[in-house]
């Protein structure tokens, strides 16, 4: 009897420290009384009446991702590609998780295909590799409107690849490669501009002071001339000058030599005589009013020279 007690002892502590039971963080134990849902346990430790109680599912609160393989859709234009969506998740409602859908992830997963087609089914191709961030967006909101009832927040949609047709894809690379050119095309064609419109204005500045340069040669030469010019009237004039200041001397010494008014103007008419002779004429037929005035006056002036060296020579022998 007593070895019965002491099994039934053993096996009541055993029940009891089987059905005691320790809720890790980020996890929730989702708990059926008689298969009804009785509580969700959170983190701490918890007691389970045996027998009545148990664990339904233990579900992890923490964010998850869910790669789903490629989907074939179809772009407005008819070009049929491959897509594959990863789509970051995290369960808020255990009890909704468990007993909300079947199997959540499968359903996901069909979920944002059949999204995926309908939204790229309204975008063409070109749309559709430039679109990345509003179709991610457009995934987010339906899918989480779509998976609350089921207890799940859809945090955030990604488009992982995109893969166009081989045929499209070779089309494209080709259309990358002509712009490409055509960019370079612009670039040569844009430098060659700018190269010839610096040669053109080089030029024009060289056309310029090669211009600037003649004009202010000319200019020099027009006033060296005009300097030439004014430097010859002066000359003429001050041999003009001098010419009337030795005629003046000359007239003060005919006068001077006791020739009259009349006496000088016949003096005056045989040198017009001689000019008009101009040393090619072999005679002169000298009027005899005027050989007189001629003889005398050539006799005073000699007298006058004489008597001027005669008076410089007593100046430079005063002793004698």
């Amino acid at each position: 009897m007593q070895y019965v007690i002491i099994g039934a002892a053993v096996l009541l502590v055993l029940i009891i420290v089987s059905n005691i039971r320790v809720v890790q963080q980020a996890t929730a134990h989702v708990v059926e009384r008689l298969g009804a849902y009785s509580a969700t346990w959170g983190v701490g430790i918890h007691f389970k009446m045996p027998f009545i109680e148990r664990v339904k599912k233990i579900v992890s609160l923490k964010e998850q991702v869910a790669d789903f393989p490629p989907q074939p859709v179809i772009t407005k234009d008819n070009v049929t590609m491959q897509i594959d969506t990863v789509v970051y998740f995290q369960i808020t409602d255990p009890k909704l998780y468990t007993y909300g859908i079947e199997n959540p992830m499968t359903a996901i997963e069909n979920l944002s295909a059949t999204t995926l087609r309908n939204i790229i089914g309204e975008l063409e191709l070109d749309q559709t590799l430039t679109s990345r961030d509003i179709i991610n967006s457009k995934m987010r909101a339906i899918l989480d409107e779509a998976t609350d009832p089921w207890g799940i927040k859809v945090n955030r949609v990604e488009l992982k690849n995109i893969l166009p047709p081989r045929e499209i894809q070779n089309a494209m690379e080709k259309q990358m490669k002509a712009e490409r050119e055509r960019r370079e095309a612009i670039l040569r064609a844009e430098g060659e501009k700018k190269s010839a419109i610096l040669i053109a204005e080089g030029e024009k500045e060289s056309a310029i002071l090669r211009a600037e340069a003649q004009k202010v040669q000319m200019v020099r030469e027009a006033e060296g001339h005009a300097e030439s010019i004014r430097l010859h009237k002066e000359a003429e004039a001050e041999g003009m000058i001098t010419i009337k200041k030795a005629e003046a001397q000359g007239v003060a010494l005919l006068k001077s030599a006791g020739l009259s008014e009349e006496q000088i103007v016949q003096l005056r008419s045989l040198e017009a005589f001689t000019a008009a002779a101009d040393g090619r004429a072999t005679k002169i037929i000298v009027p005899s009013e005027i050989a007189s005035v001629a003889g005398l006056a050539k006799g005073l002036i000699e007298s006058v020279s004489d008597a001027k060296e005669g008076g410089e020579k007593r100046d430079a022998h005063p002793e004698h």
